[in-house]
């Protein structure tokens, strides 16, 4: 059987495993750190909500006043929590939840982040390939990719805040 290339440049061997339908090395690693990462984070999410759902961890914000609060909007609500539960020095919102850890109803963020951070960590492992394979415009598009999600979980270019 022939194959047809439709005037395409052979270019080594990312476009081989394109046209046979197998993943790379690079893409192996990434697929491996997103299911250990995933894995992790739905674990620490399962572990914090027993925690939370145990009573082993108090919550921060009691149950019985969630139904008045859920009323508020997400200005009101974070003074309101901030004012009778929390007393912080300042709203926790963004990342001042790790000020409050102890309580059972943050815990369960430790989850997200990890869940968050995920794609940033498999990135930054196929970065030594690109490097080493001299692969420049893919290892330019992982570090612009690393900088943009580290900006946004930083917060940065965030509206409202």
């Amino acid at each position: 059987m022939t194959e047809i290339n439709n005037g395409a440049p052979e270019t080594g061997q990312a476009n081989s495993a394109d046209r046979s339908g197998e993943a790379d090395a690079d893409q192996l690693l990434y697929a491996s750190i997103l299911e250990k990462g995933m894995f992790l984070g739905l674990g620490i999410l399962l572990i914090t909500f027993v925690l939370y759902l145990t009573g082993v961890m108090q919550p921060g914000i009691p149950i019985e006043e969630l139904p008045r609060l859920w009323t508020l909007s997400a200005h009101e609500y974070l003074e309101t929590v901030n004012n009778e539960f929390l007393h912080q020095p300042h709203v926790v919102d963004g990342w001042r939840w790790v000020y409050v850890l102890g309580m059972g109803d943050f815990v369960n963020f430790i989850g997200i982040a990890v869940l968050s951070l995920v794609t940033i960590v498999c990135y930054a492992g196929i970065l030594p390939s690109l490097f080493r394979k001299k692969d420049r415009i893919y290892a330019t598009i992982a570090i612009l990719e690393i900088v943009v999600l580290a900006l946004a979980a930083y917060g940065i270019g965030a509206g409202g805040h």
